[in-house]
């Protein structure tokens, strides 16, 4: 399969730093330089399927406390669903036209949720190779999760491909300005809705070309508990899910200092559950609580008249 063409450079030489030999990432450094993504077992990112497990309960849990609906892996929803058409629940809304029977959702705001997924979000290897990416300057962008189960719904013949940080002005440098990681809660696989990517497109620094992104898209097929990182400007989206039962997954997002936030850390999350977690201090930096921007009052000093 051909990669698609680079419409600049974006390549340097691979710098890595003591960490990430420490923690045998340099494979996975290789893929990410090459590829845009890389695939790490648990054996290397050390969660436990005991926690993958808890942190499945509680997205089932919470689906239930949302929706209304019963979920089963096996099954999926255990009733009809489908999207508001209206403002009055004050969410984004479909028009009837796009709404269709759904066969996904998205959990927003998960480190309020429990200390399991602020602790995820702290993965020492994920924030490794995040950092890798993006550079010191590093923080949250958002913490969600992709609830999915069997039907077309979603994102059509084009999978969805798109780059993370598209919203950006270009040209693109080979800096990450976003970078993303996809914790596969289940199985992945090409009928259970995988994950799909472009290999090589972080090295276009575009946009996707339809319908040639489409012909260049792979599966990410990987056994539940594997984490899929992936810089800001890899052509990625996914398949549909073919077969009976739920793909389930966490989308830990992270951003350099100098791009907008998707969710409102700096603002609006609560200190005592950033207190809550393996590691209070790199959450405080990564949620960017210190940070000067943005500003909601007055921070410069101002000059008052001399008296005599």
């Amino acid at each position: 399969m051909a990669e698609p063409k680079a419409e600049q450079s974006a390549s340097s030489p691979i710098q890595i730093d003591e960490e990430l030999r420490e923690l045998g990432l340099e494979p996975h450094i290789l893929d990410l330089e090459l590829k845009g993504v890389t695939v790490v077992p648990p054996e290397v990112h050390g969660v436990g399927m005991d926690e993958i497990d808890q942190m499945v309960e509680l997205i089932l849990d919470q689906a239930k406390v949302l929706t209304g609906c019963e979920f089963d892996l096996e099954k999926g929803p255990l009733a009809p669903l489908k999207f508001p058409v209206d403002r009055e629940a004050g969410l984004s809304t479909l028009s009837p036209e796009q709404a269709g029977e759904p066969s996904q959702f998205l959990i927003q705001q998960l480190g309020r949720l429990h200390r399991a997924f602020r602790d995820l979000a702290l993965n020492r290897v994920a924030v490794a190779l995040i950092g890798h990416m993006i550079g010191e300057d590093m923080r949250f962008s958002s913490h969600n999760t992709f609830v999915k189960w069997q039907g077309d719904y979603g994102y059509g013949a084009n999978l969805g491909l798109h780059a993370d940080q598209g919203r950006l002005p270009r040209p693109w440098g080979g800096t990450a300005m976003t970078a993303n990681t996809n914790w596969c809660l289940t199985d992945y696989t090409l009928e259970g809705g995988s994950f799909a990517c472009v290999p090589g497109s972080n090295r276009a620094v575009r946009h996707p070309d339809f319908p040639n992104a489409v012909r260049g898209a792979v599966p990410i097929e990987c056994p539940k508990g594997s984490c899929i990182v992936f810089h800001g400007t890899t052509w990625h989206g996914a398949f549909p899910r073919k077969i009976p039962g739920m793909r389930l997954s966490v989308a830990n997002y992270y951003r350099h200092e100098a791009v907008a936030s998707q969710e409102d850390f700096h603002g609006t999350f609560p200190q005592e559950l950033a207190d809550d977690c393996d590691n209070p201090e790199l959450f405080k930096k990564l949620a960017g609580f210190a940070d000067k921007f943005p500003y909601a009052t007055q921070t410069q000093p101002i000059p008052t008249v001399v008296s005599g």
